[in-house]
C-alpha cells in the first residue's frame, strides 16, 4: 500500500490548522467592568487617588476596568482614565434631595460606586442620620439603575478646617454609624463594602494645609485603601453590557442660574468666573486659569473684586484668601504647572445679600 512521506503528512496537517485558524472568526473585545468614583473635591478635584488606584490596578492585571463619570480628570502626574463624579463643595443632601445622581448613572452605566461622600456635609454641619438618610436615596437610585450594583463605602478622611470645631466630632459620628448602617443596606445581589480611609490618615501631615483635601502623601493613602476593596468585588462582576465597550463622552449642561463673567482678553494669562449654583444667601463659583501662552508655567495667581459685599466661606483646589472685597487664589503644589493651552479649576462657596454681580478676573504666572 503507497504511504505518503511523514513530512508530506505534516504539512497537510498544519496546512489544514492553519486554514481553520484563520477561517475562525475574531472574538468580541472584552467589556470592561465600569467603576464610578462618586465624591466632592477630595475625588474630584484633582482627586489624585483615582490616578494612583488606576496606575496599580492596570500595573497588577485588573486592565479590563473604565473608570466612568460626567467630569473628566486631570492635574495628577500618573497617566490615568480621569473619568469621574467627584463635584467640588456637593453635599450628599444636596446631591440626593435633587435628584441628581440618576442623570449622572443613566449617563455612565457603572457596576461598581466608589463613595466618599459627606466631607460638606459635616462642614455644614449637618447631622450623621440626616448624612445617612441620603446615604439611603443615593444606594436606591445605584440600584434602580443596577439591581446588581457593587457599592464601596468610605468612612471618610478626617477633617481639621481652621474654625470648624464641629468638625472632628461630625466625621467621627458619621464614621462610627457607617458600619451598622452598611450591614443593614447590603443585599446579596448589591453587597455594600465599608473601607475606613479614617485611620491612619494625619488632617494635617496629609492634606495640602488646609485640614481637609488630601497632598501626595494623602492621596497615596487613599488609594492603597480603596485597592483591596475594589479588587475583591472585580472578580464576581459581569460587566452588566454585552456589546463591544466604547468610551461614552458626556455633555452636563450648567443650571439655569449660572451666570460667567468675561473671558479675560488672551496673552499670557486668561481667567473665567463661572457661578455654578445660586440660592437665598449663598452661592457656589468656579474660576478656571488658562495657559494662553506658548510656554509651561509653574505657578499662578488669581485676584478679582466683589463688588456687593459677597464672602468666601469654603474654597477647593487652591488656596484662596479674601480681605474686604479682594480675593486672591494661588494655585495649590499639584496644579500649579500648565502646559501652553493647560488650564486649572478652583471653587469655591460664598454667601450674598442683595445682589451677586460677577467679577473679572484677572491672573498672572510666575
Amino acid at each position: 500500500m503507497f504511504r505518503k512521506p511523514l513530512v508530506s503528512v505534516v504539512l497537510a496537517t498544519l496546512t489544514l490548522a492553519g486554514a481553520f485558524l484563520v477561517a475562525r472568526p475574531a472574538e468580541s473585545a472584552a467589556v470592561p467592568v465600569r467603576i464610578m468614583p462618586l465624591g466632592d473635591s477630595i475625588t474630584g478635584g484633582p482627586g489624585c487617588w483615582r490616578a494612583l488606584l488606576w496606575d496599580r490596578l492596570q500595573r497588577t492585571g485588573f486592565t479590563d476596568i473604565d473608570f466612568v463619570g460626567t467630569l473628566p480628570g486631570g492635574g495628577c502626574s500618573v497617566a490615568h482614565d480621569g473619568d469621574n463624579e467627584g463635584h467640588g463643595g456637593f453635599q450628599a443632601v444636596g446631591i440626593a434631595n435633587q435628584n441628581q445622581l440618576p442623570g449622572w448613572l443613566a449617563a455612565t452605566r457603572p457596576d461598581v460606586v466608589l463613595m466618599h461622600l459627606g466631607t460638606n456635609d459635616i462642614w455644614g454641619n449637618t447631622p450623621a442620620a440626616t448624612i445617612l438618610a441620603a446615604y439611603n436615596t443615593l444606594v436606591d437610585q445605584m440600584r434602580a439603575s443596577n439591581p446588581s450594583m457593587r457599592i464601596i463605602v468610605a468612612q471618610i478622611i478626617p477633617m481639621a478646617p481652621s474654625g470648624c470645631t464641629w468638625c472632628p466630632p461630625g466625621v467621627s459620628a458619621l464614621n462610627n454609624a457607617i458600619p451598622g448602617w452598611a450591614a443593614g443596606r447590603s443585599t446579596a445581589q448589591s453587597p455594600i463594602t465599608v473601607v475606613d480611609q479614617f485611620t491612619g490618615f494625619d488632617p494635617v501631615a496629609d492634606t495640602n494645609g488646609d485640614g481637609v483635601h488630601p497632598d501626595d502623601s494623602g492621596f497615596q493613602k487613599m488609594s492603597d485603601r480603596w485597592y483591596p476593596a475594589l479588587t475583591a468585588v472585580l472578580g464576581g462582576i459581569t460587566p452588566t453590557s454585552t456589546a463591544t465597550a466604547t468610551r461614552t463622552t458626556t455633555t452636563t449642561t450648567r443650571p439655569a442660574t449660572t451666570t460667567r463673567a468675561p473671558t479675560t482678553p488672551a496673552g499670557t494669562c486668561g481667567a473665567t468666573y463661572v457661578v455654578v449654583n445660586q440660592w437665598a444667601g449663598g452661592f457656589q463659583a468656579e474660576v478656571t486659569v488658562r495657559n494662553a501662552s506658548s510656554s509651561t508655567t509653574t505657578a499662578w495667581t488669581a485676584t478679582f473684586s466683589f463688588a456687593n459685599g459677597q464672602q468666601i466661606t469654603q474654597s477647593w483646589s487652591a488656596i484662596v484668601t479674601q480681605s474686604g472685597a479682594v480675593v486672591t487664589a494661588r494655585n495649590m503644589t499639584y496644579n500649579g504647572t500648565l502646559g501652553p493651552g493647560g488650564s486649572a479649576t478652583f471653587g469655591f462657596l460664598g454667601s450674598w445679600s442683595g445682589a451677586n454681580a460677577v467679577p473679572v478676573v484677572t491672573c498672572t504666572f510666575a
